[in-house]
């Protein structure tokens, strides 16, 4: 996890369309995000998480750190993403993003490199949401339907 600097392009502050929902599930909730490529389903989990945590509404993108997930499946991946995006928030600069980029992602070695865009999570700012306390594997499902341009994820999330 480094901290990037510099100026940030006019294309740093746009936002994508928020392609999630969040279902029930017994003492936890259920993520759910879809996107036009397995990558954009991915990228929308992770603001998926951190729209549960806060209203994104009220956070600024102020910095951008860079976080690496790796692993031996796809499930695993999404499993290390999401967990490597806990862990930014979890500790310092405990970054709340208002937005996820994957700049690498790379599926026959299972590899993500993503940048996250956000600012420093402050109670009185942002509104407390819940919170996160774990990414599980519980029901976790991918859909990867080329042929059909179908691509989601469902991840259970221990709150």
């Amino acid at each position: 996890m480094d901290e990037e600097s510099g100026d940030f392009t006019e294309d740093d502050y746009n936002i994508p369309s928020i392609k999630y929902e969040y279902l029930d599930h017994t003492a936890d909730v259920q993520l759910h995000a879809w996107g036009n490529s397995m990558k954009e389903a991915f990228e929308q989990c992770g603001m998926a998480m951190f729209g549960y945590m806060t209203d994104l509404a009220y956070v600024e993108i102020k910095e951008v750190h860079t976080i690496e997930a790796n692993a031996d499946d796809m499930m695993g991946l999404l499993y290390h993403f999401l967990d490597e995006l806990l862990y930014l928030f979890s500790v310092e600069p405990y970054l709340i993003c208002k937005k996820v980029v994957i700049t690498e992602f790379n599926t026959e070695e299972f590899k993500i490199v993503c940048k996250c865009y956000g600012e420093e999570f402050q109670i009185g700012k942002h509104p407390q949401g819940t919170e996160v306390k774990a990414i599980t594997y519980s029901a976790m499902q991918i859909v990867d339907e080329p042929k059909d341009n179908k691509y989601e994820v469902f991840v259970i999330i221990d709150i």
